[in-house]
C-alpha cells in the first residue's frame, strides 16, 4: 500500500505515514471480516467526515481537515488498487482443479531433512509419486487415495497436492 502512494506523494510519503496507517487500519480485510482498528478496540474508528461533528475542524482549521479528507480518500482508492492487482497475480497462478472417482494422480511429497526416500536424500528425491487413483470425494478441495500399504498413515489429501497423471 505504502508502495502505491509514493508516487503521488512525490518524495514526501514519510510525512503522510499517519494518514497511510489511518486508511490501513480502517479499511476492510476479509481475513478477520472487519477493519484492524474495529478489531482492537471494539468500535469504528472516527473518519476525518466525523471530525467537524466533534468541532476539531475548529481547532485544526477547515483546510486542514479537508486535506486530509482527500487524502485518506486518496489512500483508500490506492489501497483498492493494490488489493486488486494483488488478486489478479494471486489468481494467476491459482489453479481450479477438480478431481473425479476413479481419476489417475500424482501426489506430491515435500522433501524432509536428513529422510530418505525412494533412495535419494532431500532435494533430489522426486517431488510427486503415484499415479494413484481417486477413490472418493470428500469436498471440491479434499479427496481420498488408494494409497498403498507403506502410505497409509495419509488420510484425506488436499487438492493443492495434486497434479494430473495423463496416459
Amino acid at each position: 500500500m505504502l508502495r502505491a502512494c509514493v508516487i503521488d506523494f512525490k518524495g514526501s510519503w514519510d510525512d503522510h505515514l499517519p494518514l497511510i496507517e489511518f486508511a490501513y487500519n480502517n479499511s476492510y480485510h476479509s481475513s478477520i471480516q472487519m477493519a484492524p482498528f474495529e478489531a482492537l478496540y471494539g468500535r469504528r474508528c472516527r473518519s476525518p467526515v466525523g471530525w467537524f461533528k466533534v468541532g476539531e475542524a475548529a481547532l485544526i482549521g477547515p483546510d486542514s481537515v479537508l486535506d486530509a479528507m482527500e487524502k485518506v480518500q486518496l489512500i483508500t482508492d490506492r489501497l483498492k488498487t493494490a488489493q486488486s492487482r494483488q488478486k489478479y497475480y494471486a489468481d494467476v497462478r491459482r489453479r481450479e482443479s477438480e478431481f473425479e472417482v476413479d481419476d489417475w494422480i500424482y501426489l506430491e511429497v515435500s522433501p524432509m531433512k536428513g529422510v530418505m526416500r525412494f533412495g535419494k536424500k532431500g532435494k533430489l528425491s522426486p517431488r510427486y509419486i503415484g499415479p494413484y487413483k481417486v477413490s472418493k470425494r470428500i469436498s471440491n478441495v479434499a479427496y481420498e487415495l488408494e494409497l498403498p500399504q507403506d502410505l497409509a498413515a495419509v488420510h484425506k489429501v488436499h487438492v493443492r497436492s495434486f497434479t494430473y497423471h495423463t496416459n
